[in-house]
């Protein structure tokens, strides 16, 4: 009795990284401190007969997908759950025998998969290899254990998922390698922003032979000169082994009596090879791999504590945390262990005492992940919204999918203020927000050489953006969505002008709406319906004219500021009921995708139908999230549809973006324990319980032992009380 609780398991121990590695959620299995720099996946999408592609896209988002079998070595940055091509790089194989350097040829099934929060491990079939890794924030940790005989470490800087040109690697010592790697171009949109990924590895055993490879043959000998990032000619050394290209590596190899173990730390860094090797000696030293797994495992604990769940059963906390997990991986850390780091467009090294953030995928994660941010962890949403205020110093526009200091321009809207705002309304308030809300306007009102907004002239003019914009509907709405942030920002800071300018705006989508279709229709320059138009076109990637990424129906709601004029709109509550469940009886909500995220929740606008909500979120999380490979419903979208699942599992959601308020269904444990950050928060915990019986629906809400009224609660009423007690019948 007196020790079972040591043998207790932790919100660690219940993470699986292998859920998203398959159905498209790409996600990899591999280990990553918490917003890590480093990160290391197997990379098995480059061999024969496995499935490099994304269904939808054509193209890898991924290192690794489950169902592939042959690995061509471990990658040591990579992006989580992104569904375009980016990083993946720097790929360390270990093998025996001769020197092998084409992937093909030297790439291996492997087995025995152990993936947790922080570890990997699997056995190399071809070469009967042990390969375990962790990470620290900026540095990769690698652990081979080799059979006797000729042994050796590869270093391929060709591969990856992009397709950029341009690496360096230079031999320093048997014990140590540089070098720098090319990578960019995110969805292949921006080829010209390809920017620089610094290396330093290390090993934990002196090679009786080393040399690099420089396709077609491997190559020993000495390049005169190379041409550096700074574009200037250097002149290296006659005894340096080093090699300039693009299909280009290096190898360690060893010649071992009995079985050995070698380690390998690489540290990864944005501005220089010098900040590679400070960040790999900082943070490891002489630090083991275990004593590195330690740390980390326990720092991954740490922040998975801030949440405790009670009941449910092992897969739904696995679930659970696992979720929770994959939502601390983006937005990553940009800077270096010294605060340097690369500033957006401007070229410049900036520096800083917090942390800067990168990996902004503010499209999908406006809606739900940044909510999540600020009440359980406001801290770091604080320092991303400084990292975001910090950019739009650097480039002159707030981001809005920034990827490593650089701006990709995916997908459409202006987010960033949305985020801002909704921060700043539930109090975390550590940031410049004079500077924050000048830029939101500035992005908002400027109409010429503006890269945010498109077709901000005619939404301005006439209401909406017109059909001579890619997704003139669905731009408009996200224009809606960012305006009504604005409008919330400005009353709250006195801006009575700005509150009633931007009000109006934000509900001009209204101009879009088709009495006959009783949804959303594009409209030309000249005012007109386009036409022929299909409101069913658009679903699952195929084009749409007025929609991005999904269909009418499946943004025909995304307005949750304005709902009850869409009510109006659609001739009411028995109308706007009718018209929501259709969506679902038609199978037309998509649950992986961004704009229809919310619907499930959109019934506890209606008195009466409220059951609906909590039946259909409940159904949602069983049928698509699963303790599986293919547990996601898709692409995890850096975290946006963990959030999703993570807010559903405990009972409240985070309705309208920039507003502090939730809508509240039924929480799938029996106690939640939200741990507070007393920075920013009075109250220490927020304890949500159930008490429930077979039926299901929600008999009576209780906040802090008094009946609450209805299912809509305020950030503060919730982070100000102490318990709320979901009572069902």
């Amino acid at each position: 009795m007196c020790c079972s609780s040591f043998y207790a398991q932790q919100p660690v121990d219940y993470v699986n990284p292998m859920i998203g590695t398959s159905n498209f959620g790409a996600t990899y299995p591999g280990p990553i401190a918490p917003r890590g720099m480093a990160s290391i996946s197997p990379f098995n999408v480059a061999g024969p007969k496995n499935l490099p592609l994304e269904k939808d896209s054509g193209w890898l988002s991924t290192p690794y997908v489950h169902e592939n079998t042959f690995l061509t070595g471990f990658s040591q940055v990579n992006l989580s759950g992104v569904g375009c091509p980016e990083l993946g790089v720097l790929l360390l194989m270990p093998t025996t025998g001769e020197v092998e350097t084409n992937h093909l040829k030297y790439g291996s099934t492997y087995s025995n998969e152990i993936s947790k929060a922080g570890y990997y491990s699997s056995t190399i079939d071809k070469y009967n290899v042990k390969a375990e890794f962790t990470t620290t924030k900026r540095v990769g940790v690698s652990k081979f254990t080799f059979p006797k005989g000729k042994s050796n470490l590869l270093l391929n800087l060709g591969l990856g998922l992009t397709n950029e040109e341009g690496a360096m690697v230079k031999i320093v010592s048997p014990t140590e390698i540089e070098g720098v790697r090319s990578v960019g171009s995110f969805c292949y949109y921006n080829p010209e922003d390809a920017y620089p990924v610094y290396f330093v590895a290390k090993f934990s055993k002196p090679a009786d032979d080393f040399g690099v490879w420089k396709k077609p043959a491997t190559y020993k000998g000495v390049e005169a000169q190379w041409m550096g990032y700074n574009g200037k000619t250097r002149m290296m050394k006659n005894n340096t082994k080093m090699v300039v290209g693009d299909s280009i590596g290096t190898y360690f190899s060893y010649d071992f009596n009995n079985p050995q173990t070698v380690e390998v730390k690489i540290g990864v860094s944005y501005v220089s090879i010098e900040n590679a090797r400070e960040n790999l000696e900082k943070e490891t030293q002489t630090k083991t791999f275990d004593a590195v797994y330690t740390e980390t495992k326990n720092e991954w604990n740490q922040l998975l504590s801030r949440i405790k769940v009670e009941g449910g059963s092992e897969d739904d906390k696995t679930i659970f945390y696992t979720a929770l997990y994959h939502t601390l991986i983006h937005p990553n850390t940009l800077n270096d262990f010294n605060g340097e780091y690369p500033e957006i467009k401007t070229g410049k090294i900036g520096k800083t005492d917090g942390t800067r953030y990168t990996v902004f995928s503010l499209w999908d994660t406006y809606r739900n992940l940044h909510q999540l941010m600020s009440l359980v962890y406001p801290k770091q949403q604080s320092n991303m919204v400084k990292s975001i205020i910090d950019m739009s110093d650097e480039n002159g526009w707030l981001p809005r999918w920034e990827l490593n200091s650089t701006e990709t321009f995916t997908m459409v809207g202006d987010p960033a203020g949305i985020v801002i705002t909704d921060t700043y309304l539930k109090g975390i308030k550590d940031f410049d927000v004079k500077k924050a809300y000048a830029a939101m306007l500035k992005g908002a009102d400027t109409i010429k050489g503006n890269p945010l907004r498109n077709g901000l002239k005619n939404y301005i003019e006439k209401g909406y953006v017109t059909t001579d914009e890619k997704g003139s509907v669905s731009t408009t709405q996200e224009y809606n969505a960012s305006d009504y942030a604005i409008s919330l920002l400005a009353k709250e800071l006195g801006h009575q002008k700005d509150y009633k300018r931007f009000k109006k705006r934000s509900i001009s989508y209204r101009k879009l709406y088709d009495k006959n279709l009783k949804s959303l229709h594009p409209r030309n320059s000249d005012g007109s319906f386009y036409e022929p138009f299909d409101p069913n076109a658009g679903a699952n990637f195929e084009e749409n004219i007025g929609f991005i990424e999904g269909n009418a129906w499946q943004y025909a709601f995304m307005t949750p500021h304005d709902i009850k004029g869409l009510i109006k709109l659609m001739g009411g509550k028995k109308g706007f009921t009718n018209q929501l469940q259709k969506i679902f009886d038609d199978k037309q909500f998509d649950m992986a995708n961004e704009p229809d995220i919310a619907y499930p929740y959109l019934f506890n606008y209606i008195k009466g139908e409220e059951h609906r909500s909590q039946k259909l979120v409940q159904k949602l999380v069983k049928e698509y999230f699963k303790n599986t490979p293919d547990g996601l419903p898709g692409n995890d979208d850096t975290g946006t549809m963990s959030a999703w699942l993570i807010y559903s599992m405990m009972g409240f959601y985070p309705i309208t973006p920039g507003e502090p308020n939730y809508t509240i269904t039924t929480p799938m444990f029996d106690k939640i324990t939200i741990e507070l950050n007393s920075e920013y928060y009075q109250n220490k915990n927020i304890v949500i319980t159930k008490e429930t019986n077979n039926n299901g629906n929600i008999k009576k809400i209780e906040l802090n032992g008094k009946e609450f009224k209805g299912y809509f609660i305020t950030h503060d009423e919730l982070v100000n009380g102490h318990t709320l007690n979901v009572i069902q019948n």
